[in-house]
């Protein structure tokens, strides 16, 4: 078992009337067993005004985590841009292009999902999901932002990923969530 990688995870952004809730469950997995049941997958990042979450391997994220922070302080705390030259970096770096990890990053303006392949994704109805669960999740929430508008980004992203867990066996209920206005 200590030569199985640590993954699975679900993590959800959703910005809804003026504020963004991110979040994510505790699971870690080993294969098929569960490792660990309370880790924190979100962080915030630039003095508190980002927030970002991972799925993937743990250090990979970490990694990535730390070279996100260097980016935000390069370009003037300016999200998008340290989104783009992280996924550039990503790409093309020799060691960074091994890093096996997804991330979404969020301030109070904009949500991304930033991917190794280069991509830096911005969803088209404020909701973006990663991880083994993120169907789940981004549906559920989807559904809530569509037909719930009543509730909170917080609400929306607690109850999405409480439904994501009762389905998706790499996710729990053990959440760790942010908001930011």
């Amino acid at each position: 078992m200590s030569h199985q990688t640590i993954h699975a995870t679900t993590v959800l952004a959703v910005r809804h009337q003026g504020k963004v809730a991110i979040a994510a469950d505790g699971q870690a997995t080993m294969g098929n067993t569960v490792a660990k049941t309370k880790v924190k997958k979100v962080r915030r990042l630039a003095e508190g005004k980002v927030a970002v979450g991972f799925a993937g391997s743990t250090a990979d994220a970490f990694s990535l985590i730390e070279k996100f922070e260097e980016k935000i302080n390069s370009y003037g705390g300016n999200m998008k841009r340290a989104a783009i030259e992280l996924a550039k970096d990503w790409r093309t770096d020799r060691l960074l292009r091994r890093l096996e990890a997804m991330m979404i990053a969020a301030d109070k303006d904009t949500i991304l999902i930033i991917s190794g392949s280069g991509d830096v994704l911005e969803p088209d109805e404020d909701v973006a999901a990663i991880g083994s669960g993120s169907m789940y999740a981004q549906s559920a929430a989807l559904a809530l932002k569509r037909h719930a508008q009543q509730l909170s980004a917080e609400d929306m992203v607690r109850e999405s990923l409480h439904i994501a867990a009762d389905i998706c066996i790499y996710t729990n209920h053990n959440l760790t969530l942010e908001v930011l206005e």
